[in-house]
């Protein structure tokens, strides 16, 4: 039950609802226990009647008639509180649920990309939906039945020992066979439900790459091998599924036998208490026939419960796995800075954690606010991490960035992001209104600023032949668009924010020429005050810059503006003139 004290400041938010759902259910199952005296003394009233000891038959029917109006009236009774108790106890759960989603989104979203790396999209989303649910189930129907278990137990038990106190020993010898059955299996539970679970993430994920590669899969014609693939997967789940069910299937069972053998006692020692005369009425025997079956739903539900709790347990217990990872970038800084857009590197090394691959060793560069660098290199060469550090993507091990002469990591993290426009190299859109994707940058925009930005993208006239213009629904990640056509709405989303840092990764790659010179002279005129940083592979993109740095394996091996680097042999040049005759051709 370790894991699952995660869930106790929860418990303790709602606390004085489950009070009141604790109370309920007590009060609902003394009223729904109630009937079974009234039962007895009915069977008493009759066998007295036929001894003689009643006499005339309207004193029995009077009798008979105050113990049915008794019998309905507190059977209303338990009904209206059951119904109270089932709505405290199941909409606390979903109040519950409800608040753990939010607090496992709100972690993932806290969490770096190296988190993201190490894991996948399906395993990600089962933990917010399939595990959280298991969460659920304990949480409202678990601890609803468990408190009526408890309760329907200490009531009956007081209503026999009343009764019967000999005849109550027997009726619960089984009572510890099954306690010890119920732990047994439980363990076993636990186990096979945290590898249900795990298949489980494992086919969410295998679908969700196959759907976000079905182009791939149907370009290598490879649907059947996928298939083929989750046919054996599911199957594997499947029989991990039957593993569970199968010791699941002892419970009720074990519940029933245990409570036929509580019947026979019942019967054999209680007919013999009667016949000795150690029980005066035969209506006690009834009673207790009545409430061991009164007690088979509350026992047999003890299986059902212990099992959601042991899954419960196993899908916490992963949840909890993802909430204690703790996010590598921190944010160190309550109160916020002015941005102007300075940008310093000092001498940084930079390693990543999954791949071991240096991406920078031990660059210096500076870029003033207003200045535009271009960084220029071979795939690999850290063109991409440049930009992904100064947004605090990941943090620097050796050397500083600074931002106007401030360490990032002394930044407030949130104004840090907020006053950068970021278009990365692979332009996601969201499967929702080009507007709102627009929009996505600056959520208070009106219609003015969302046809301004995508003006300066380039990309206002595409959407205007649109039949729905910037009303348009995207398909997932954008896919109703062309390339070209992403880059220049994830451009537009950026610059919508006025942010004072720009940063472009080779996010004009899938335009023609003539649409990125249009591009490169609208962003120039915005960004007369702003820092702005491209990567690109293009000299057409970098030879406008203030400054150019050239890349290779981690290290700058060449900078300065365009005109001094096309006299110099070394890679730009030679790219400058490779690219200067493919364009001639």
């Amino acid at each position: 039950m370790k894991h699952l004290r995660t869930l106790n400041k929860f418990f303790l938010k709602y606390k004085w609802k489950l009070i009141l759902g604790l109370v309920v259910t007590i009060i609902s199952r003394i009223f729904g226990l109630y009937f079974i005296p009234l039962v007895g003394n009915s069977t008493d009233a009759i066998e007295q009647y036929i001894n003689g000891e009643i006499t005339g038959y309207d004193s029995l029917k009077a009798e008979l008639l105050k113990n049915i109006l008794l019998l309905v009236g507190t059977t209303l009774i338990s009904a209206f509180f059951t119904f109270l108790m089932r709505q405290t106890f199941i909409v606390v759960s979903r109040h519950i649920e409800y608040d753990l989603k939010n607090v496992v989104y709100k972690h993932y979203q806290e969490l770096s990309l190296n988190f993201y790396k190490k894991n996948r999209t399906g395993d990600l989303m089962n933990r917010i939906s399939e595990d959280v649910s298991k969460v659920r189930m304990y949480l409202g129907p678990a601890i609803m039945y468990t408190v009526t278990t408890l309760t329907s137990t200490i009531v009956v038990l007081i209503f026999m020992i009343q009764a019967a106190p000999v005849l109550t020993l027997y009726t619960v010898i089984p009572l510890p066979i099954l306690s010890f059955a119920i732990y047994k299996l439980s363990v076993a539970i636990q186990k096979r439900s945290t590898v249900v679970q795990q298949y489980l993430s494992k086919l969410n994920t295998f679908t969700q790459e196959s759907f976000s590669g079905i182009a791939v899969i149907k370009s290598y014609s490879l649907e059947q091998q996928t298939d083929n693939n989750f046919t054996d997967l599911s199957n594997t789940s499947r029989d991990k599924n039957i593993d569970l069910v199968k010791v699941q299937a002892f419970f009720f069972p074990l519940m029933v036998l245990l409570i036929g053998i509580s019947n026979v006692l019942v019967i054999y020692v209680g007919g013999r208490q009667y016949i000795t005369g150690q029980i005066d009425n035969l209506g006690i025997i009834v009673e207790f026939l009545l409430y061991v079956n009164m007690l088979t739903w509350p026992v047999a539900s003890i299986g059902w419960v212990t099992s959601l709790v042991k899954q419960a347990e196993a899908s916490q217990e992963r949840i909890n796995e993802f909430l204690d990872s703790e996010p590598e970038i921190k944010n160190h800084k309550e109160t916020t800075d002015i941005i102007k857009g300075k940008v310093n590197f000092k001498n940084v090394t930079f390693t990543y954690e999954d791949t071991n691959i240096t991406a920078l060793k031990n660059i210096s560069f500076e870029v003033n606010q207003g200045e535009t660098l271009a960084i220029i290199g071979k795939t690999g060469s850290g063109k991409s991490t440049v930009l992904d550090l100064i947004g605090r993507l990941y943090d620097v091990e050796e050397g500083s960035i600074e931002v106007d002469g401030i360490n990032v990591k002394n930044l407030n993290l949130d104004n840090l992001k907020r006053n950068i426009g970021y278009v990365p190299q692979d332009a996601f859109l969201f499967s929702d209104s080009i507007r709102n994707n627009i929009k996505f940058g600056k959520d208070n925009a009106t219609d003015e600023d969302v046809i301004e930005a995508a003006k300066t993208a380039s990309v206002h006239q595409n959407i205007k032949n649109f039949s729905k213009g910037y009303d348009t629904v995207l398909g997932e990640r954008g896919i109703t668009l062309s390339g070209g056509q992403k880059q220049r709405v994830s451009i537009a989303r950026a610059i919508i924010q006025n942010p004072q840092i720009l940063l472009f990764d080779d996010c004009l790659s899938a335009v023609d020429t003539e649409t990125e010179e249009a591009i490169l002279s609208n962003l120039f005129k915005i960004s007369r005050d702003k820092t702005t940083i491209i990567v690109s592979h293009r000299i057409s993109s970098a030879k406008n810059a203030d400054k150019i740095i050239i890349l290779e394996d981690g290290n700058i091996v060449q900078q300065g503006t365009h005109e001094k680097l096309i006299k110099i042999d070394g890679y730009y040049k030679e790219l400058y003139a490779k690219q200067l005759n493919e364009k001639e051709m």
